[in-house]
């Protein structure tokens, strides 16, 4: 095993044993004892390390540089695995690098020297400066202080964004193997102020399924009305369609189903300090009553 491999953790082994994880690794895999649903649960934005060397090179100090951070949304998942259900979430920090990003969707700007012609992103999240490797936080603020080198870029990549997602893959396609369908649940929270562009002018949640592209009618359908029986207001792909893992991995056609799930961080967390507040307890068991009943849902037909 490598520095960046995670060991899996199973819920139902002694409770008192302690967990074993690489401390450096890039993501925890928390598995069921028995995969016994096609759904697989993943949270890219929740990782809460911030290498020293990179914090180094920040012009922001650790409270500034975590605003794009989905703060505690993999403890708004932790107990999917009871249910039967594979969780991998992110450890390093999105602004570190963003494994919801394609791998060198890079900002030529923000490097000292000249990035192969594959590694220079023309996308919009790149101008917006929200690559791979993020120019800016949330609240628009310059993150370095210094030009990064393309050996750094290199460097994250190869030790968070492709572990990362072997394990992913090796989930989807378990998943797959076992069931004959997957369904990818690819979890974030969004700032109210986001959820205020939505239709309508707010809502609770955001479900991304890049338009119908990424999953079947049906899987999307079971998922808002999980939420709209719990009394959340859920609206589709504005402002959020779905990201990298949303587009790479949704193949209806060959039985594979993602949808990216934004929930609005003002049901459970103060924005202005990114603490829980007591509406993270009441989210919380609305998520766990939802994946009971996503759990118990008959896929073969989506």
């Amino acid at each position: 095993m490598n520095a960046w491999e995670a060991l899996a953790r199973t819920p139902e082994c002694d409770p008192d044993s302690p967990v074993e994880v690489a401390a450096d690794a890039p993501y925890e895999i928390i598995l069921p004892a028995v995969t016994a649903t096609p759904l697989v649960f993943a949270s890219p934005h929740s990782g809460r390390i911030y290498p020293t060397g990179m914090m180094s090179a920040s012009r922001l100090d650790a409270d500034a540089i975590r605003r794009s951070e989905d703060v505690w949304v993999d403890q708004l998942i932790e107990g999917a695995p009871e249910l039967g259900i594979g969780v991998i979430a992110a450890r390093l920090a999105r602004v570190y690098l963003d494994v919801n990003r394609e791998p060198w969707e890079l900002d030529q700007g923000m490097f000292s020297d000249e990035l192969p012609a594959w590694a220079r992103g023309r996308t919009a999240r790149v101008a917006a400066g929200l690559g791979a490797i993020a120019r800016i936080v949330s609240e628009g603020e310059e993150v370095y202080a210094r030009k990064l080198t393309f050996a750094e870029a290199r460097q994250r990549v190869e030790t968070v964004h492709a572990p990362y997602h072997a394990a992913l893959r090796g989930l989807v396609d378990q998943a797959l193997q076992t069931h004959g369908i997957a369904i990818l649940l690819d979890w974030h929270s969004m700032p109210s102020a986001a959820a205020r562009l939505a239709a309508g002018g707010s809502c609770d949640v955001v479900l991304g399924d890049r338009f119908g592209g990424a999953c079947a009618p049906s899987v999307a359908r079971a998922v808002e009305r999980g939420l709209n029986s719990l009394g959340y207001a859920v609206t589709r792909n504005a402002p959020y369609a779905g990201g990298y893992t949303t587009e790479y991995y949704g193949r209806p056609a060959r039985g594979v189903h993602a949808l990216q799930i934004e929930v609005n961080r003002a049901l459970y967390v103060d924005e202005a300090t990114l603490e829980p507040t007591a509406g993270f307890a009441r989210l919380k068991a609305d998520l766990d009553r939802l994946f009971r009943t996503l759990a118990a849902t008959d896929w073969s037909c989506a």
